[in-house]
């Protein structure tokens, strides 16, 4: 979700080594588009993939880029999208944390180079070398977590075409994507007027249409629009399996796989939950009272309504991980709460692979380490996830996420990092609720009917942090065995096939995953049975009070 430090030091590098001497180009309708090469890969940057949604398209469904003509300088990154202002939690000097927190807190939080900017729909793509139009390889579509409210398709790109060359060694070469989306408030804006105008969940509206602009020009780069996987990590795995769950589970032949890291289909309500959210939005730009909000909210600059989203949560504030700017259902994109659509069978039948790191929830607790007594964890926990919830019902998920540091995350290290009495069990409960359950859930439900792999990352690790959130970035963007398992997925829809352990079907009889783990032997078959009653209440509690 958050970009790692290393990845993005990496991805300068190999960017500053981009050159456009040799002049890669392809054709597009009656455009010549010019990209770059190293050497090894080729680079096409900053294509617009839609209309630019400012003025009268703000806050409109994308609408597809007209016919291309004349030159398409494709050298550089376009613009990004309106980031929000992600601030790292105030940690207590009187906790003596380990600075490894901090450090790791401060290179998540790197902001990427290029500007931002409302017209900021575009899309990069990175081939082989020399790559002929009828090479039809297999394309990994890229879409990048952050919350929803931050991201950039700049920021892993350049470590994309490590993924490229490795599939060359390998053998099994690919193309690497990756879009931009609408964030916060200009692409997830909630509440009823957004509703009534079926303009909800634009940033995966604006996912769908990069799909699309694949199926429509990808072969002229030297790709196959039969072989598309959708791939992505935190908000963007989660925004995979909510492209698997649109549109009554008809995939429209956008994509044939996908691969998940680190988010899943979530329990959540209406998007008319979200209308305090919108109110705060129209007020702090002067909208309350137009007669069409929607359409004064078009006409305000951009930098006001990325002011106002500022003052609304985010994922590192007191509420935690439930912010207002996850999507919700809104009548069109996602009909019903997403779970209930699994549930319904509305799912595309298509191969995929999801799992997340051991210590999710980590990285989000740090927020609430002001929460230390089992009153203040009720509260925070009723408040920020199950407000309607009963008393009961509190009881018994405090029964099955106690106090007690040994079982809390980050997991099997004992009373060691209880920074706070309450810290592991919030921990613990944000990663099961948001992650590992959703994970668990996704896979029970679809995993008899369709071919599924899972796994967990054990490896990275931070002191006091565990193995967090985004922590499995490293493995496949910086040259890991992870990266060849994604290569051959891509490839064949099996990620075996290499010197490595087999890695299992997931199965509901037989529920297993492949844990990357330290050690002689970095790769181990576990059971996916670890804390089962505690989730099962969970996945119960998510359904019957969806956030």
């Amino acid at each position: 979700m958050l970009r790692i430090r290393r990845a993005l030091l990496y991805a300068a590098a190999v960017a500053s080594n981009v050159s456009a001497l040799s002049g890669p180009s392809v054709t597009l309708d009656h455009a010549t588009v010019m990209g770059s090469t190293d050497g090894t890969t080729d680079h096409y940057l900053g294509i617009p993939f839609a209309q630019p949604p400012v003025g009268k398209l703000r806050l409109r469904l994308p609408r597809p880029v007209p016919s291309y003509t004349g030159i398409v300088n494709a050298t550089t990154y376009g613009n990004q999208c309106y980031q929000a202002n992600l601030v790292a939690p105030t940690l207590p000097n009187d906790l003596d944390l380990p600075p490894e927190i901090a450090a790791f807190l401060n290179g998540s939080l790197n902001t990427p180079q290029p500007p931002q900017n409302e017209d900021c729909l575009n899309i990069n793509v990175i081939v082989p070398a020399g790559t002929k139009p009828s090479a039809k390889l297999p394309v990994a579509a890229w879409i990048y977590g952050g919350a929803y409210q931050v991201g950039s398709d700049a920021s892993y790109t350049p470590t994309g075409a490590g993924i490229v060359n490795r599939s060359v060694e390998l053998g099994q070469p690919l193309i690497f994507v990756s879009m931009n989306y609408r964030l916060g408030v200009f692409g997830f804006l909630g509440g009823r007027e957004v509703q009534e105008a079926g303009v909800g969940n634009l940033g995966l509206q604006d996912q769908r249409e990069a799909l699309r602009w694949i199926q429509k020009y990808i072969s002229a780069f030297g790709g196959d629009p039969t072989k598309v996987t959708i791939w992505g990590e935190s908000a963007g795995s989660q925004s995979v399996a909510y492209h698997m769950v649109t549109n009554g589970g008809n995939d429209e032949g956008l994509f044939r796989a996908g691969w998940m890291q680190s988010g899943a289909v979530q329990a959540v309500g209406n998007i008319t939950k979200l209308q305090t959210t919108f109110d705060f939005i129209a007020s702090e730009v002067g909208c309350a009272s137009a007669s069409d909000v929607i359409g004064c909210l078009r006409e305000v600059p951009a930098d006001d309504l990325k002011a106002a989203g500022d003052k609304t949560p985010t994922v590192y504030t007191y509420q935690g991980i439930n912010t207002p700017w996850f999507p919700r259902a809104d009548g069109v994109y996602l009909i019903d709460d997403p779970m209930q659509l699994v549930l319904k069978g509305q799912a595309a039948a298509v191969p995929f692979v999801i799992g997340d790191c051991e210590d999710e929830g980590t990285l989000f607790s740090l927020a609430s380490l002001n929460v230390t007594t089992d009153d203040e964890f009720l509260d925070w926990i009723k408040s920020s996830y199950f407000p309607t919830a009963s008393d009961d019902a509190m009881e018994i998920l405090m029964h099955y996420y106690p106090a007690d540091p040994a079982a809390g995350s980050p997991f099997g290290t004992g009373n060691a990092y209880a920074f706070t009495p309450e810290y592991k069990r919030i921990a613990a409960f944000q990663g099961d609720f948001i992650f590992e359950a959703a994970r668990r859930f996704f896979l029970n439900q679809l995993s008899h009917k369709q071919k599924a792999w899972s796994f967990m990352s054990k490896r990275t690790q931070v002191k006091g942090l565990g193995a967090t959130h985004s922590t499995d970035l490293q493995n496949v963007y910086g040259g890991g065995d992870m990266a060849d398992f994604l290569i051959r997925f891509v490839n064949t829809l099996d990620p075996n096939g290499g010197p490595e352990i087999h890695w299992p079907a997931y199965t509901p009889e037989s529920p297993q995953l492949l844990a990357f783990v330290d050690g002689e032997k970095p790769l181990t078959i576990i059971s996916d049975t670890f804390r089962k009653e505690a989730m099962e209440y969970l996945t119960f509690l998510g359904l019957v009070y969806p956030v």
